[in-house]
């Protein structure tokens, strides 16, 4: 069913700005990361008792997932995201804990997962979901998992795209795919939004 699915909506986190469909919608002269999420999380009066706790790549994914969920009626919708970091931040966090006494906040965000699970929580989706690992982006990888959940009808929608986040270096591109949208979704579509806010 090639070129049946369309890119309903899009993110991106970066240099701490959050863009949707290409228009800046919050920045924050922040010198750190955590600055930058707090600001944001107050600018669009996020109800998420829980965002506090959570490790750097889950407060990117939900924050970037946020305005493409927001006023997303459908529940069955996937999520496939993808990083070359893992966990690696809070892993690293959860090492220097083992020194002393083991953090159990930190360590259950010791996989990247994790982040996919809080998207979940709060958006109340009870979808399929998937993790993976790559050099780099991978439009390829995304574009085939994605076709493949909706051709299957095992979903509606798919919440795609790439979360990274290491040593307070952060980049978020998220996008919806449905069966109606603005873009085609095709390798070169996605690798020309990833490039460019």
């Amino acid at each position: 069913m090639a070129n049946d699915y369309f890119i309903q909506a899009y993110s991106h986190i970066r240099n701490n700005q959050i863009w949707h469909n290409g228009e800046s919608i919050f920045t924050a002269d922040s010198a750190d990361f955590s600055s930058f999420m707090k600001a944001a999380y107050k600018h669009f009066a996020l109800d998420y008792g829980k965002f506090f706790k959570m490790d750097s790549l889950s407060k990117l994914a939900f924050m970037a997932s946020n305005p493409l969920l927001n006023d997303e009626p459908e529940k069955n919708t996937a999520l496939v995201m993808t990083n070359k970091a893992g966990s690696l931040d809070t892993d690293r966090k959860h090492q220097t804990t083992m020194n002393d006494y083991p953090s159990p906040a930190v360590f259950v965000y010791t996989l990247p997962n994790i982040c996919l699970g809080e998207i979940s929580i709060k958006h109340q989706l009870y979808s399929e979901n998937a993790f993976f690992v790559f050099d780099s982006f991978n439009p390829s990888t995304l574009h085939d998992y994605a076709n493949a959940l909706l051709d299957s009808k095992k979903a509606e929608k798919v919440l795609c795209g790439w979360v990274d986040f290491e040593h307070q270096k952060h980049d978020a591109f998220l996008y919806i795919v449905s069966k109606s949208g603005t873009f085609e979704h095709s390798l070169e579509t996605l690798n020309r939004l990833y490039q460019t806010p």
